[in-house]
């Protein structure tokens, strides 16, 4: 069983349609693999950046999926098998293996951009503030 992040029940009572944001944040996964790295930057109110380092690999290798939510890094490949007297190489220290990397995002943040530049996949998401949500007067009748 997962142990809860935060003890959300004194909360409860002040607070309507968190409930699933409440069991979203339970379900989360804490002991994931560190591989690859990665940067979370916060540019402004509503600009983010995620930076993940993926030397060896090009953007044909690299699949960006967002879904439920859940925006998901993965290579496509299987690992790469170098045939060294064709390639020159004598040690293979860049790795290509499997993996997944996956960051849970708020629903008003939308993907603008996505780049892979000397190892680096940039990964550039924007808030998108819905006319609902800006803040206005209720009239009273």
């Amino acid at each position: 069983m997962i142990k809860s992040l935060v003890d959300w029940e004194p909360y409860r009572p002040f607070t309507v349609g968190f409930d699933s944001l409440w069991d979203r944040l339970n379900t989360l996964e804490l002991d994931v693999p560190n591989y690859p790295p990665y940067n979370i930057r916060k540019l402004n109110d509503n600009n983010y950046k995620i930076e993940v380092a993926l030397a060896g690999y090009s953007k044909d290798d690299i699949e960006l999926e967002l879904k439920d939510n859940t925006l998901t890094v993965r290579n496509k490949t299987k690992e790469k098998v170098i045939n060294e007297d064709a390639n020159g190489v004598i040690h293979k220290g860049i790795s290509t293996r499997q993996f997944e990397r996956a960051f849970t995002i708020s629903e008003d943040i939308k993907v603008k951009d996505a780049e892979l530049k000397n190892g680096l996949l940039t990964i550039e998401l924007e808030r998108i503030i819905p006319d609902e949500k800006k803040p206005r007067l209720i009239e009273i009748k």
